[in-house]
């Protein structure tokens, strides 16, 4: 993991300044769905950090949004997700991220997690069997243990079955808790649980590379997580993370 860390940061932090310099200018839409937006830049992004991983090491296969499966047959496996937050990015919003991650293809194990916000400038980071960083800092989630004390987020997804299971779900939390939040990327609100900004976040449907590095980073940060298969849309995941003190199971 110690030679590979370097360069998912660097892909990371070549594709935040990418997305960044482009921020606010007009943008060149690929597709445009109901609930969704494809961006070409977000296009450029996945294809910079495509190629910053395989001119390091050619035989990885990388599993992106955007690109689908590309690379070669290796070990190593990175899911990459170039612009989190791509609704909130097209309508300026400054909320958004590149999410990296790598695992062992052959078990499946994570190696490593890196998150950049590039408008805060804020860079989390984890290796399999080490500490979460923030910046360079360790982090670990609140210690908030009832829900009258936790701020919560929900991910509201991209399809009417999803969308009214969130809304119920949404109501038995949204009465217990201190606030409740919607802010638009996956991986930042994972990244904000494992810093103790958040103490927890639900979404009923929701891709493996939304949440990879940010899994990761929760659980090394003291939370957990629960993912189980999508009842609404096959290969996408229900996920609740949290900080590992609350009681959120009778909301699952």
């Amino acid at each position: 993991m110690s030679e590979l860390l370097p360069i998912a940061l660097d892909a990371a932090h070549q594709a935040g300044q990418l997305i960044k310099n482009n921020f606010g200018s007009e943008l060149t839409v690929n597709e445009m769905q109901r609930h969704d937006i494809k961006l070409e830049l977000d296009v450029r992004s996945q294809k910079l950090i495509t190629e910053i991983i395989l001119s390091h090491n050619p035989s990885h296969a990388i599993l992106g949004e955007e690109e689908g499966d590309v690379g070669g047959n290796g070990d190593v496996e990175w899911i990459v997700d170039p612009i989190d937050g791509t609704v909130n990015y097209f309508f300026g919003i400054p909320h958004f991220c590149v999410s990296i991650a790598a695992r062992d293809r052959h078990t499946k194990e994570m190696l490593l997690g890196v998150i950049h916000d590039p408008m805060q400038n804020e860079t989390w980071s984890v290796t399999q069997g080490g500490q979460p960083l923030l910046n360079g800092k360790p982090i670990s989630v609140s210690p908030r243990s009832t829900m009258a004390e936790a701020v919560v987020t929900v991910g509201f997804s991209k399809s009417k079955s999803a969308l009214d299971a969130g809304f119920e779900r949404y109501k038995r939390i949204a009465y217990e808790v201190r606030k409740t939040r919607m802010l638009g990327s996956a991986a930042l609100a994972l990244a904000y649980i494992a810093c103790g900004r958040l103490d927890a976040y639900v979404e009923e449907q929701i891709s493996l590379w939304d949440i990879a590095a940010g899994v990761m980073l929760v659980e090394a940060a003291g939370g957990k997580v629960t993912t189980s298969p999508s009842p609404i849309k096959p290969g996408t995941m229900f996920i609740c993370a949290w900080n590992g003190s609350l009681p959120i199971q009778p909301y699952l």
